[in-house]
């Protein structure tokens, strides 16, 4: 499950029509998520993260009339790996993301189709998904440490605590 912002129009592609009718469509573009979180200074920081999503038939015709580079989108998925050897001779890798439903999030000016196209495979209200929060920080008690009392920590009020 992701949440993110695309970063270029959707390419779209029909593969080879075998007997089928009409000739499957394919959408790909890479969709970008941001993790912000503080450091230890109590800086805010962020770190963004590419995914090649490809989306498939209905979710492609989805792409290809409502999706557009900044458009904010939810995209539940899986992942893919493959390799293929390049005209160089190189041999080469990707992982994908495989979309299984897409929902179109943001304003309805940023996506004109977010006001209920649906498509086969397109949940038309996908479940409410918080922004991604950075870690809670976790708190190791090493050996021979006690922690202290939960009594203690009430009736102490100063927030001393190293983050």
């Amino acid at each position: 499950m992701l949440i993110g912002n695309v970063g270029k129009k959707p390419e779209i592609r029909y593969l080879e029509n075998q007997g089928a009718s009409p000739a499957p469509k394919v959408a790909t573009f890479p969709l970008a998520t941001t993790e912000r979180f503080r450091d230890r200074s109590g800086e805010t920081r962020e770190s963004t993260e590419w995914h090649n999503i490809v989306a498939w038939r209905q979710l492609a015709d989805l792409a290809e009339k409502f999706i557009d580079k900044g458009s904010q989108i939810y995209v539940e998925g899986r992942l893919r790996s493959r390799s293929w050897d390049g005209q160089d001779g190189q041999k080469h890798f990707i992982t994908e993301i495989v979309a299984d439903s897409i929902q179109l999030l943001g304003k309805r000016a940023d996506n004109p189709g977010a006001d209920g196209y649906q498509a086969a495979g397109a949940q038309s209200a996908a479940p409410a998904q918080p922004a991604p929060q950075a870690p809670k920080p976790v708190v190791n008690v090493g050996v021979g440490v006690s922690p202290a009392p939960a009594s203690s920590a009430a009736e102490d009020d100063s927030d001393d605590l190293p983050f």
